[in-house]
């Protein structure tokens, strides 16, 4: 198969799932939503990801691939937890987001801006930056949805797709899960940073590495206050979205200037 099937396979079965888990908000609240086309777009889409790399002779990170990248672990950490945890229901927000962004990098021209990893060194910082950033990403939309949750709860009768998610304890005990993984991929990532990258400011590394420590101390004070003083609620979400905002415009702020604005 071209890299254009492989993708139009992988963003038909991506949104064929969040159309089937939206259909589950309605018909089958008790039951858990059909995964199968997410598995089968996390495939193909590691597919055409395989395919770029030998194009390319390495990772090509440049913007809309980066996202494409991200977006296609996202869906994979999703769909492993939903193995054993409720959270499948995020597919509903998160394949869309994952079939637009494998959408962009297929139709869209971009500079490539290829990587080389040749070294355990580099990997290991590159590798542990993604799956932190794909955590984490999940644990924002977690947040948003229990915000969701929380406010319907609060001020209105619930709706049948509050009434489709699992309970409020649940989700806050399902976020920390997250943040706390999350947590754990970060640290090993700034420490790695620190360790292997050479010259950071030669390297223009200076904000992302400021913005990625900024979020590490928001959720490391997250995760703190939880144990020492039993922060839940709107205050949980309020820090997981400001941290995952900070890491946000860490891991794709400068591209975003530099490639689709300054085109450099």
């Amino acid at each position: 198969m071209t890299t254009l099937q492989l993708a139009l396979l992988s963003i038909g079965a991506y949104v064929c799932n969040a159309l089937l888990i939206a259909r589950h908000f309605h018909k089958h609240r008790n039951e858990k939503a059909p995964l199968s086309p997410g598995w089968i777009g996390v495939a193909a889409h590691f597919a055409y990801i395989g395919a770029n790399f030998q194009q390319y002779q390495g990772f090509n990170f440049s913007f809309f691939s980066t996202a494409s990248l991200v977006s296609m672990i996202v869906s994979l950490l999703l769909l492993t937890a939903a193995l054993n945890k409720p959270v499948e229901k995020l597919g509903v927000i998160l394949f869309p987001v994952t079939a637009l962004m494998l959408g962009l990098d297929s139709t869209l021209s971009e500079k490539p801006h290829p990587l080389h990893i040749h070294n355990w060194k580099m990997s290991t910082h590159v590798l542990t930056s993604i799956v932190a950033f794909s955590l984490l990403n999940i644990a924002a939309v977690q947040a948003i949805l229990l915000a969701i949750q929380d406010q319907q709860l609060r001020s209105h009768p619930p709706k049948r797709f509050i009434q489709s998610l699992p309970p409020l304890q649940t989700m806050e005990a399902l976020l920390f899960q997250m943040l706390s993984a999350g947590l754990f991929f970060l640290t090993i990532s700034l420490i790695s940073g620190f360790i292997f990258i050479e010259d950071l400011f030669a390297q223009h590394l200076v904000h992302k590495t400021v913005l990625s420590i900024l979020a590490w101390i928001i959720f490391s004070g997250l995760i703190f206050g939880r144990i020492r003083y039993g922060w839940r609620g709107r205050t949980a979400i309020k820090l997981t979205l400001c941290g995952f905002l900070s890491l946000l415009l860490a891991y794709f702020g400068s591209k975003l200037v530099l490639e689709l604005i300054l085109h450099r």
